[in-house]
């Protein structure tokens, strides 16, 4: 008796669906159900509220709104910052032949790290050695506060971002590199194409799809952004560099213990970050037609 393909592939992968329902799914619709409620996350008695919590978030929430918007700005710059260090790294590596390991394997380092742990080594590079450098050598662009001021803080953030994200793309972006023809290199080369003609004309165009990955990646990431933030300024200083989720994780844990209205929050999150992927999908999509 034959067994449907479809099936048998359903089969392969129930235990990561399950796993995938369990811990993804089911806290979803449940934040969800949460959302329209007045829930702390402690006492069992709560009273549905309605859209209430939503009201609230639109009307009279401007911190909210304020860290959503800073979210935005964080994501802007770290998504082309990761892309284009990352894809310039794989090239970089690539177009070596003995040290490729070696260098696939310092720039990945960071990955292997969790980025509360390599956050906090940050901090105290910031707080510490920067110092150290200006006071002992004289290294007086370092005399600055680097986590103090908001401004700099700010780069601070997207320094350690990069620096912890960027492994991960790159081993991407060598992969789609390894699958590129040499054949093509090989006759743009013949008809006297220099290395960057032969990188925009032939190398990306056989990448789009590791981009549109990478994009989709550091896109999600960055508007999720929680550890790195968390462990290097906490949101300051004030709410300077407070970004949703850490907005979030105050409104539930750290100071009014509102956990309906939190879920209310993360729901409005999901909402923006399902358009803002769709359409950025959409028009990746398009362009890898259009090629």
């Amino acid at each position: 008796m034959k067994t449907n393909p479809n099936i048998r592939v359903l089969l392969f992968a129930a235990p990561a669906l399950l796993v995938f329902i369990a811990i993804k799914l089911v806290p979803v619709i449940l934040g969800m159900g949460y959302s329209l409620t007045n829930w702390n996350g402690i006492d069992p008695s709560w009273r549905y509220v309605g859209i209430d919590n939503f009201v609230e978030i639109f009307t009279r929430d401007a911190h909210f709104w304020t860290a959503m918007v800073f979210t935005i700005r964080y994501s802007l710059f770290v998504v082309i910052l990761l892309n284009v260090l990352a894809l310039g790294l794989a090239l970089a590596i690539e177009s070596q032949r003995r040290t490729r390991g070696l260098f696939r394997t310092i720039f990945y380092l960071p990955n292997m790290i969790s980025m509360i742990i390599g956050g906090y080594m940050w901090n105290f590079i910031f707080t510490q050695v920067v110092y150290h450098f200006s006071d002992n050598w004289g290294w007086m662009f370092f005399d600055q506060s680097w986590i103090g001021d908001p401004t700099r803080s700010f780069y601070a953030i997207l320094t350690v971002a990069v620096w912890g994200g960027a492994g991960y793309l790159m081993v991407i972006y060598i992969a789609a590199l390894q699958s590129v023809p040499q054949v093509l290199q090989e006759a743009a080369t013949i008809d006297g194409a220099g290395s960057i003609r032969r990188f925009f004309s032939v190398t990306l165009p056989m990448i789009k799809q590791a981009f549109t990955i990478c994009l989709f990646i550091s896109l999600n990431n960055a508007f999720q952004v929680f550890d790195v933030v968390f462990a290097l300024t906490g949101g300051g200083p004030g709410r300077s560099t407070q970004v949703v989720a850490i907005n979030i994780y105050e409104e539930a844990f750290a100071r009014s213990n509102r956990f309906g209205y939190a879920t209310a929050k993360s729901t409005v999150l999901f909402a923006v970050l399902l358009a803002v992927t769709a359409v950025q999908l959409w028009i990746m999509k398009r362009r890898e037609e259009e090629l």
